[in-house]
């Protein structure tokens, strides 16, 4: 840090000053607060999550002292929010720092929060290690409920449901989230009860690859090479109107292998196949080295490949509380019109 912590938390919050105004009068109870690595403390990040302030550290542990300045800071700047450390600066980016008594109990408890007038889940401390809402994502939820009404979406490695669960909520009127994990599944659940939506939301327990085949009308064998494949839900042909795709850096399973450095065209041609014709695919990349440019060329490419040529292309940008100076955000989202 070039500067005394104190002083790095409080130019973030009076650059965010206006920002955080305008959420907070749409309904918006969450966002980054500080975001280190641009902000002069490279693996320290600062979330507000409703009542909570969620401290994560991703380079290495803060010092009692830190944590204290932390602690002190927000209690008169934003009074009335508790604050939660969790230290993932561990190569497996678990979290490593033990909670005991009322805070292991507080950060436990699931809570609850708006962001654009949706209601989600918020618990500082589950069986894995990211938020359940990723706030970097908020522009290109904004951008889904935006193009959600009288559509059908199709919410692809949906993690929590929070694409599919705003889309519900702006109007959609067919949603379809699709994710490998049933206690990510539980969660979007809990958001959709959370919410009066007007449709019953469909929830996919699949691996996306046979998941998406079946959607595209290429059909998943039960045997390849004669090696018999785990057990998938069978599920009927359909295209959709909006597909949201945001895959892992790289997950590898008996179906194929996500590669976002290597081989984003494995999962993005067969989610292009499920796309309707004139129809729109949101694609997001996470790796901060693969240079946006470059990438949506090999969409475009792969596109033209399978005859569903990329008829414009959009950048969505993360919104003021994650920074970028040079332009480059780690986090792209490209919305196509194909």
């Amino acid at each position: 840090m070039t500067a005394p912590l104190s002083d790095l938390l409080a130019t973030a919050l009076s650059v965010r000053a206006p920002l955080i105004d305008r959420l907070l009068a749409e309904g918006t109870e969450a966002y980054r607060l500080f975001h280190g690595s641009v902000e002069g403390a490279p693996g320290l990040t600062v979330d507000r999550y409703g009542d909570t302030l969620l401290v994560q550290t991703f380079h290495q542990r803060l010092s009692a002292d830190d944590l204290a300045t932390i602690e002190s800071f927000y209690a008169t700047a934003l009074p009335g929010l508790s604050v939660l450390w969790n230290d993932r600066s561990a190569t497996n980016s678990r979290v490593a720092n033990p909670l005991t008594g009322a805070a292991a109990d507080a950060a436990s408890v699931p809570r609850e929060f708006s962001e654009l007038g949706v209601r989600y889940r918020f618990q500082g401390r589950h069986e894995g290690q990211d938020p359940w809402l990723f706030l970097d994502l908020r522009a290109a939820r904004r951008r889904v409920m935006a193009e959600a009404a009288g559509k059908s979406v199709l919410n692809l490695f949906a993690y929590t449901c929070g694409v599919g669960v705003a889309a519900a909520k702006a109007g959609a009127t067919h949603v379809v989230n699709v994710d490998f994990a049933a206690s990510s599944l539980a969660v979007g659940k809990d958001n959709a009860r959370l919410n009066a939506l007007p449709i019953r939301v469909r929830f996919v327990k699949s691996d996306v690859f046979p998941a998406l085949r079946q959607l595209a009308g290429l059909g998943q064998a039960e045997r390849v090479r004669g090696k018999r494949m785990p057990p998938f839900p069978v599920l009927e042909p359909r295209q959709f109107d909006l597909v949201f795709l945001d895959p892992p850096r790289y997950a590898k399973s008996p179906f194929g292998v996500v590669d976002l450095v290597n081989d984003y065209s494995a999962v993005f041609n067969l989610a292009l196949r499920t796309t309707l014709e004139g129809g729109t695919l949101i694609c997001c990349n996470n790796v901060a080295q693969v240079a946006a440019d470059d990438w949506l060329g090999q969409l475009q490419r792969s596109a033209g490949k399978i005859g569903r040529p990329i008829r414009e292309a959009e950048w969505i940008a993360p919104e003021g509380d994650f920074p970028s100076p040079d332009g480059k955000p780690p986090l792209k989202v490209v919305l196509l019109r194909v």
